[in-house]
């Protein structure tokens, strides 16, 4: 159970597995398994979409297409296995002897990260469906337009 807007990828993954998705599309939930997720984007997959809270100093519940610099990894803390961070799983990728394919992270600036409170602040929750839609955007074009994915995504 994650607190606040922590929740946010948690709580998109769970309404994207109540919807049916394409053939090949695998939705998963890894919370903070970060060792499990690290393998699984070393298992083959064409594209990777991960799903967090992320601050990036924007109003909250703006979203973000984000494509990770893989060469920023090299740069971040040791890995943690007990906490999630997009960077700190590439690290750990790159770790392992890993490249990933195509990784894009869906990311929503949080109104509060740290709370007592279970459940999102109404600003992120209102974010979801548009979340989801990104999604469903995104997994179209990788899907059906391969050569137009990544044409106007900005690096993170």
């Amino acid at each position: 159970i994650f607190f606040g807007d922590d929740a946010f990828g948690v709580e998109v993954a769970a309404a994207l597995l109540r919807r049916t998705m394409p053939e090949g599309v695998r939705v998963v939930d890894f919370g903070i398994r970060s060792y499990d997720l690290a393998y699984a984007i070393m298992d083959g997959y064409d594209a990777t979409i991960l799903v967090d809270a992320v601050p990036r100093g924007e109003a909250p519940g703006t979203l973000f297409l984000i494509e990770p610099d893989a060469a920023a990894s090299d740069d971040a803390e040791p890995v943690d296995a007990h906490s999630m961070n997009p960077l700190r799983v590439l690290q750990m990728v790159h770790s392992l002897g890993g490249e990933p394919a195509r990784l894009y992270l869906v990311g929503c600036e949080p109104a509060v990260l740290e709370s007592d409170d279970i459940g999102l602040s109404p600003a992120v929750s209102d974010a979801m469906p548009r979340a989801i839609e990104m999604i469903e955007s995104l997994l179209g074009e990788l899907l059906h337009e391969p050569e137009n994915v990544g044409a106007q995504r900005a690096p993170a």
